[in-house]
């Protein structure tokens, strides 16, 4: 091992050690669970303004994959890797090699694909009907868009939009902890419950 002066070591054992202030955090995990729910209440806050657009499915389609890009490449793009969703649930999206928020290339191709499928699913959920049950199969390319994390046995699983724009989602400080308040209400209404 060769010595750098400009870090600080310790002596252990008849070798020299890094020191603990020199050792790179690992980067918290989020679990899928979490990312789905980010990605639904981003979904949802994208999809309800969609519908005012009447009944044309190809307007709300439109409609619905502009307003995903904006509010998931411009809006995360300046607001530190955050979505509504990500920041309603405390997670944030970075570039792995650069440890930064990705920039706007990286962002419009995990988006452009991602808002094409979350726009056939919520298309999907929307003509859903008793007759017209074969809708469900737009919900297929998210499917398999999504499925790709489930294989994905790293410590940051990755669905087929995070490696095609080079990104990962990991945990923050930085949000408003939606689920940590809604199991804390859900625990406090189980104990009255008990009563």
């Amino acid at each position: 091992m060769s010595y750098d002066r400009n870090r600080t070591y310790a002596f252990q054992s008849n070798s020299f050690l890094p020191m603990s202030s020199d050792l790179v955090p690992l980067l918290p995990k989020v679990s899928i669970g979490r990312r789905a729910a980010a990605f639904c209440i981003d979904g949802f806050a994208v999809w309800l303004p969609s519908l005012l657009l009447g009944t044309n499915p190809i307007a709300q389609t439109i409609f619905f994959v502009l307003l995903w890009l904006i509010m998931r490449v411009a809006i995360v793009r300046k607001n530190k890797g955050q979505s509504l969703g990500r920041w309603a649930l405390d997670m944030k999206i970075v570039d792995p090699r650069l440890d930064r928020t990705p920039g706007l290339q990286e962002l419009s191709k995990r988006e452009a694909l991602l808002g094409v499928c979350a726009a056939l699913a919520f298309l999907a959920l929307g003509g859903l009907t008793s007759t017209n049950a074969g809708v469900v199969l737009l919900l297929l390319p998210l499917a398999i868009d999504c499925s790709v994390a489930f294989t994905d046995t790293s410590r940051f699983p990755q669905a087929f939009h995070d490696r095609l724009g080079g990104t990962i989602v990991i945990g923050t400080r930085r949000g408003y902890s939606l689920d940590i308040k809604v199991r804390r209400l859900l625990d406090q209404v189980q104990t009255n419950v008990r009563r």
